[in-house]
């Protein structure tokens, strides 16, 4: 199967390389990018697989960086222990398990002291300090307990007598997909990655050194922290440009929610303000001014509003980022989809024609598990192409449901029933239209979605607050 499909592919190079322009040209060009989108994946698959083969005979997958507190070995297939960093990591146990310190007071002593992160900057994140107090490396099991965890021919050559911790792989499953934003700077194009994790019964668990850091002092860490939740503050109001709606315009980071409590009972104030700044400190991010949010959401949805009673602008700027995500799908789909099924009746066909060449004796046992084995990977490309293809024309018919719902129910309002609509609602209005709101150091509010480019909203005011 793999010679004829090589050699299919050559004759199609052969005719895309006389330049032919008819209409069987352009399906010639079509069939060559899913034959390479195929090797790609396939390529990629072997890759995963070969990954997966040498952790379960115990051996790191190495990333562009170890864990803090480790570094690779010769062979960069297990670590060693780096003391200098080793101790910051005890430390950080010690504090939160012993001391009842808090992830921001540990964060804190941590940037004060001037130690560097894992990464070599200033500024420490409580998210890592979380997941390393969570993370099995640092976690010292028994030789029985991991025993429990990996291959019988794994656990022969490890010490009964001494501890070990876990390196997980294949937690985690990473999507990419190509998206589009617009600003007034143009069309630019990014890379999203969508992060899921995987069953637990699909990771694969491999010893490695103890990092030496006393058990109690784990258990009492992550007992410390495993009720640790965010303050409800955003329960007291509904925050319509939340969700990454609204960005700061120095750096494109989030504005997020902030609420404080003023000097009278309940007197709650709500602001938006950079979280790069909030996170990382002052010197983080030059803009430190924090912006009133009823103010803020009062001026983006003076904007949208006057977007929604002009329905026939709407509709074109709906109908142009319907037709780009068209574009974006390269090819007929019906096509695409036609070509991956057509390999997996060519994968069933195969599969039947090898295990009567092995009911007949003219192939070993090993010979059929290896073609088999080719089939099974070909079968499983194939399917999670379908797959994306399938996702595809949901989010394309998502899209257009999205503007036939704006179009109905929003655009055909008055001016006086858009003004007495419910956050909720807003917000449903700003993610159909894919907004984002972007505010300078002056107060200029920059919007831009999928609406005509460049839109721009000048303020009438100043921000309500600073740092």
């Amino acid at each position: 199967m793999q010679r004829e499909f090589e050699e299919h592919s050559c004759k199609l190079r052969a005719l895309n390389d006389r330049g032919d322009n008819s209409p069987e040209g352009e399906l010639t060009d079509g069939i060559l990018d899913q034959l390479a989108k195929f090797e790609r994946a396939k390529t990629a698959e072997r890759s995963r697989r070969g990954k997966q083969r040498k952790a379960r005979q115990g051996k790191i997958v190495a990333n562009h960086r170890p864990h803090y507190g480790f570094r690779y070995n010769a062979t960069k297939d297990n670590y060693m222990v780096d003391e200098d960093e080793m101790r910051v990591v005890r430390r950080i146990f010690y504090m939160v398990g012993v001391e009842g310190s808090s992830l921001r007071a540990v964060r804190r002593i941590l940037e004060a002291e001037g130690l560097s992160t894992p990464g070599g900057a200033k500024y420490w994140s409580q998210m890592f300090v979380r997941s390393a107090i969570l993370d099995d490396v640092y976690l010292p099991l028994t030789y029985e307990e991991v025993k429990a965890l990996v291959a019988p021919e794994v656990a022969s050559r490890l010490n009964p007598d001494q501890r070990y911790g876990i390196f997980w792989h294949n937690t985690k499953r990473n999507t990419f997909k190509q998206v589009k934003e617009s600003g007034v700077g143009g069309r630019t194009y990014r890379k999203k990655r969508k992060t899921t994790l995987r069953p637990r019964e699909e990771w694969i668990a491999v010893p490695v050194t103890d990092a030496g850091i006393p058990r109690e002092w784990v258990d009492a860490a992550r007992a410390a922290i495993k009720d640790n939740r965010r303050l409800p503050s955003a329960n007291r109001r509904f925050w319509e440009l939340a969700g990454g709606l609204f960005r700061c315009g120095c750096r494109g980071e989030v504005m997020r929610p902030h609420t404080s409590l003023g000097r009278k009972p309940d007197a709650w104030y709500f602001y938006y303000r950079c979280a790069r700044q909030w996170h990382k400190g002052n010197d983080a991010c030059s803009h430190k001014k924090m912006y009133r949010a009823d103010a803020m959401e009062r001026r983006v949805w003076q904007f949208v509003s006057a977007l929604l009673t002009d329905s026939e602008r709407l509709r074109t700027d709906l109908d142009a980022m319907i037709g780009e995500e068209h574009k974006g799908m390269r090819g007929d789909p019906n096509q695409e989809a036609k070509v991956w099924l057509e390999k997996l009746t060519e994968v069933d066909q195969e599969r039947r024609a090898y295990q009567r060449l092995a009911a007949k004796g003219h192939m070993t046992d090993e010979e059929l598990d290896e073609e088999l084995a080719e089939l099974a990977e070909t079968r499983k490309i194939a399917k999670r192409e379908l797959e994306v293809l399938h996702g595809r024309r949901e989010r394309v018919e998502e899209m257009e449901r999205d503007r036939d719902a704006l179009l109905d129910n929003y655009a055909r309002m008055a001016p006086e029933a858009l003004n007495v609509l419910a956050p909720e609602e807003r917000h449903q209005v700003y993610r159909i239209l894919r907004l984002r709101a972007g505010i300078m150091m002056d107060g200029t509010l920059d919007v831009s979605g999928t609406f005509e480019e460049g839109d721009v909203f000048c303020p009438t005011a100043t921000p309500s607050s600073t740092l």
